[in-house]
């Protein structure tokens, strides 16, 4: 069978006006537009969900703090109703479980957000992520954590498109795979190391792809979002 895989239209900017007029934009062919931590910063919490509009909204904080912290995060933010909210994978099992239990307990029945366990930045490389005291792949990495962020109650995963195919064949079909570091074919990779098109994508397990600069600095942003919207559907 083949998967419907859904367009998130990354909204990276400061600006409420600008925020707004994207996802005005892209709203008829985007499943969701993300907002993160530059927004929350600069405009606060409550201008995601207006910014969003009628938008499903992808919370991307990724919240990684002591269990307790997260658990209580989840609940202060229930009232903006995401449709997806990411937390840091590296928190441990027990910092997911109080997050997927706060969550259970702060959203109305029917209304609770997918929750999404990031693995491995996108950004980082086998050298970046030796750095930091990993010593092994990324991929290798992404499967240690997928694995255990799934049994910890996540409903799924961040990870780079080159993780897709690895983490369904250990994961299967049932977690939500949601991948950023998507260039449609002749867009610049900028500071995204691990890349794939769209179609790429989609073909090797994404649920939700993620698109920012090629959508929003394109020069008619709501055409850009259509076009990659085909490409998911062809």
């Amino acid at each position: 069978m083949k998967r419907h895989t859904g367009l998130i239209v990354a909204l990276d900017t400061q600006d409420v006006a600008q925020a707004r007029a994207w996802a005005g934009a892209v709203g008829p062919a985007a499943g969701a537009v993300k907002l993160g931590l530059e927004f929350a910063y600069s405009a606060g919490l409550d201008a995601m969900a207006e910014v969003a509009g009628g938008v499903p909204l992808f919370l991307d904080l990724k919240l990684h703090d002591i269990p307790n912290t997260v658990g209580s995060a989840v609940r202060a933010l229930s009232h903006l109703r995401p449709r997806l909210l990411t937390l840091h994978a590296s928190g441990g099992r027990a910092m997911m479980e109080a997050a997927r239990k706060a969550c259970d307990e702060a959203f109305p029945e029917g209304e609770r957000p997918a929750l999404l366990a990031v693995t491995v930045l996108t950004s980082l490389d086998d050298q970046a992520l030796a750095e930091t005291g990993v010593n092994d792949t990324p991929r290798n990495q992404v499967l240690r954590l997928g694995k255990l962020a799934v049994s910890s109650g996540m409903d799924g995963l961040v990870c780079s498109a080159h993780e897709l195919s690895p983490l369904r064949d250990a994961l299967g079909d049932a977690p939500l795979l949601v991948t950023p570091g998507i260039r449609p074919a002749g867009s610049q990779a900028g500071d995204q190391k691990r890349i794939m098109t769209p179609a790429q994508a989609r073909d090797a397990g994404a649920d939700w792809i993620v698109v920012g600069r090629p959508v929003t600095q394109a020069a008619d942003p709501a055409e850009a979002a259509r076009a990659i919207a085909a490409e998911l559907a062809g």
